[in-house]
């Protein structure tokens, strides 16, 4: 038998090579590849069957229909973080939590495991990053020192494993985090792909025969994206996401995946003193604090997973006297900005390409849906014509290349969230309105940019010239 020679790892993606290379070819990573031990290469199918080692085990198949029960949960507590979730923790799951260092994951989930606790559940976490002192002292600030939480410091897979077997198994556990655990079955340091793949899988397996609730802890890299390998993200039930800008006071629980619940469902969370409370209504979070008479804002009235939230899209135009002018966007995709500044050029009839263009989602929300196109449209085309927008008006819908407004999905939820925060008008394409349905306020149905362009240059003779034009 040919001897097994060393393998490289990219420490970003998990890539595995032959040789060690300056450039993972992968995901494009320079000096992320590190020597790793080789795993044992399984025998051929055939030799397997020839020594007879390996016998197949026969196993029912069944249709289609059958008991369906939705899978049992435990709920936190927590309003937002069981929303999140889908409505609570299912049993023997396990779900990867994500975020910058310092945005809350270890506060958020420390409330998650007293709120529990504090109900006669069993819940332990395992900290891999701090001693036992140092959480308690968060536990203390957060005022949950009472909770009967089982708190250890360790890394080691196996013998946590084999503590949370002992007794009643634990109805949650938290690794905090899974890039300081390690397992003796793996030849490979702390925190390397190889070592964060066997410690998930082993956790993952204890989660699936003992029903546990497993929350794993994941840093994240530079760009955002949960460190380790990609596919730790197959392997879990579920992805959750941790967001949010040191310069708000506010945090978003996004999911990302889940098997037992929508995706891209939000929880807006509020750092406080005494930890993070929940944001019920997070629409008027966003919208506080809003100059009512500036030109260039516009409400974009959207929808994160099944709820609908109402934001500011805010826009500066200004004159510029650079060759190339400046395009800098702020919570919303620069692609995505610039189709909107060629739609608004081509079929629009504006001049922009002398102008330098500014785009912010205020409050640090970050958008991906296509439906704010129109609300971006409005905020640019506000600030070049120095014409503020109606304070009691929201937008929504999809611009098309053509320049034509395209209809989105769940309008009706978007206009009575809009309803409800005092909002009277709603510029929107003309499909949003239901067959046979009144709308819970005034609807402006819009059909081309030239609509929106001709609508805004109409409502204050002092629009600038240049919107004017277009307007003819």
């Amino acid at each position: 038998m040919a001897r097994r020679g060393p393998t490289f790892v990219c420490q970003s993606c998990g890539a595995v090579y032959g040789r060690w290379q300056g450039k993972c070819d992968a995901c494009g990573a320079w000096n992320s590849l590190a020597e790793e031990a080789a795993e044992a290469p399984l025998p051929a199918a055939g030799a397997v069957r020839a020594a007879g080692r390996v016998k197949g085990r026969i196993f029912a198949l069944e249709g289609l229909k059958g008991d369906s029960r939705e899978a049992p949960r435990v709920a936190s507590g927590i309003g937002e973080l069981d929303r999140v979730t889908g409505g609570g923790f299912v049993h023997g799951s396990v779900i990867l939590i994500g975020g910058d260092p310092g945005i809350g994951k270890s506060t958020l989930l420390m409330q998650a495991c007293a709120a529990l606790a504090r109900r006669g559940l069993r819940v332990a976490y395992i900290s891999g990053e701090e001693a036992v002192a140092q959480v308690r002292l968060r536990a203390e600030r957060l005022g949950l020192a009472d909770a009967p939480v089982e708190l250890a410091a360790e890394t080691n897979v196996e013998d946590i494993v084999a503590t949370l077997s002992q007794g009643a198994t634990p109805r949650l556990a938290v690794i905090d985090s899974i890039q300081t655990m390690w397992t003796g079955t793996v030849e490979a340091a702390p925190g390397t792909v190889t070592q964060v793949r066997g410690s998930a899988q082993s956790l993952i397996r204890f989660a699936k025969t003992s029903g546990t609730a497993i929350i794993l802890v994941g840093h994240v890299t530079k760009d955002g994206q949960i460190a380790g390998p990609r596919v730790v993200e197959h392997m879990v039930d579920a992805v959750v996401s941790f967001e949010g800008d040191s310069g708000h006071h506010f945090r978003i629980l996004r999911a990302v995946k889940n098997r037992f619940g929508p995706t891209d469902e939000i929880g807006v969370f509020e750092m406080t003193g005494r930890g993070l409370s929940e944001v019920p209504n997070p629409s008027a979070l966003f919208l506080a604090g809003r100059d009512l008479s500036a030109p260039g804002t516009a409400v974009f009235a959207g929808m994160e997973g099944t709820r609908p939230l109402l934001v500011e899209i805010q826009a500066l135009v200004a004159p510029t006297s650079l060759g190339t002018p400046r395009r800098a966007v702020v919570g919303w995709d620069p692609a995505r900005l610039s189709m909107v500044l060629a739609v608004l050029e081509a079929h629009g009839g504006l001049k922009l390409g002398m102008h330098d263009v500014y785009l912010n989602v205020a409050g640090g929300l970050r958008i991906a849906e296509p439906a704010a196109d129109l609300a971006a449209a409005a905020a640019l085309v506000s600030s070049l014509a120095g014409v503020p927008l109606s304070p009691e008006t929201v937008h929504f819908g999809e611009i098309g290349l053509s320049g034509a407004i395209r209809p989105v999905a769940q309008a009706p939820a978007r206009l009575k969230e809009a309803a409800k925060l005092g909002f009277a008008r709603a510029v929107a394409p003309p499909t949003a309105r239901e067959p046979g349905d009144a709308p819970p306020l005034a609807l402006a149905g819009v059909g081309h940019i030239t609509d929106l362009v001709a609508a805004i240059a109409a409502t204050a003779p002092r629009a600038r010239p240049v919107l004017r034009q277009a307007d003819r």
